[in-house]
């Protein structure tokens, strides 16, 4: 039988692709999701524990059941504006949720544990190219929450021998190319979905947030990676846990940034169709801009994010987004 990971958030974007992954890696993955914004359909690798990260039992008998060898942590709220609005449920969600996933793994033995973190953690540090010594200063509730739960990870590293890595990243998008799992959110927030959706007549307009930032063209800059990659980087990062190497705090980016109105022309000559907008306010715990290189995980992990050119991640996506979708 094959090892097993358990994948919280697996019914979700990331999650679900990073499933695909490590089954044709050659592990089994349990999906651990309450569904509250993950969808069952999307779970088609292993079988899927319908549970919160707050259910403490829970978390205790997934880790009797399936005896994990490894956690990769990929639940979270992470939308920046309600963020902003609402920092009370990012702390309680985001951060208790970790921890009780984290007593979970040492009670049950598993020392392995991958976190999807975020180069929100940074915060708007303009004209930097972020690497794994920046310093973190997040602007909202979403960045501090995944800050805290890095340094979660660090206490019960010291304390209890539990190996971490940690991978922060910002903006995902793109599609498995085979069609078998995608982007598909409740709203949808993401930029690259957006703009599809508009493209293709499922919204009037796209409405930018702002465009007099200090970017070149006045709105935000962000570094975009394509989600297989990110997904082959999780499994990489578990293969070196697995391999009793230490913890480590990896930075995955394309180390270029792309502005709103650059993933406009892109998506435009993508798919020859024409983009209507409208122009909105800043939002608030928006950072100018965040660029994310990625040296150290290609030098120690070989990580190779060969699918992360704006091109590739929007024909990837514009693909799924005419598909049917997930029902369930």
């Amino acid at each position: 039988m094959a090892d097993r990971v358990l994948v919280t958030g697996g019914a979700g974007y990331i999650g679900a692709h990073a499933c695909k992954v490590l089954r044709r890696a050659g592990f089994e993955p349990v999906a651990f999701d309450n569904l509250s914004t993950g969808w069952a359909d999307a779970v088609r690798y292993g079988p899927l524990v319908k549970a919160d990260l707050a259910d403490r039992e829970a978390l205790g008998r997934a880790f009797a059941e399936h005896r994990p060898i490894a956690v990769m942590h990929f639940a979270a709220l992470s939308l920046v504006g309600e963020a902003m609005t609402d920092p009370g449920k990012y702390w309680r969600a985001n951060v208790l949720g970790a921890l009780n996933l984290v007593e979970a793994t040492v009670a049950a033995g598993c020392g392995a544990f991958v976190f999807s973190s975020t180069c929100a953690t940074y915060g708007d540090q303009d004209g930097v190219l972020l690497d794994e010594q920046s310093p973190q200063h997040p602007l909202n509730a979403y960045g501090a929450s995944k800050r805290a739960i890095e340094d979660i990870l660090a206490n019960f590293g010291a304390s209890h021998g539990l190996r971490n890595v940690i991978f922060r990243y910002f903006n995902v998008a793109g599609a498995d190319p085979e069609g078998e799992v995608g982007e598909q959110h409740r709203p949808e927030t993401h930029l690259v979905p957006l703009v599809l959706e508009t493209i293709d007549g499922k919204r009037d307009t796209l409405t930018v947030h702002g465009t007099d930032y200090p970017t070149p063209d006045g709105t935000c800059v962000r570094d975009y990676v394509h989600v297989m990659d990110l997904a082959e980087a999780h499994v990489l990062g578990l293969r070196w846990l697995l391999d009793g190497k230490p913890s480590r705090v990896f930075n995955l980016g394309s180390g270029r940034g792309f502005s709103v109105r650059e993933v406009l022309d892109h998506a435009r000559i993508v798919t020859n169709r024409e983009v209507p907008v409208v122009i909105g306010p800043r939002r608030g715990g928006d950072a100018a801009s965040l660029v994310s290189g990625s040296a150290r995980a290609m030098e120690e992990l070989g990580w190779e994010p060969t699918r992360s050119t704006m091109p590739q991640m929007i024909t990837d996506a514009w693909r799924w987004s005419r598909g049917e979708g997930y029902a369930n």
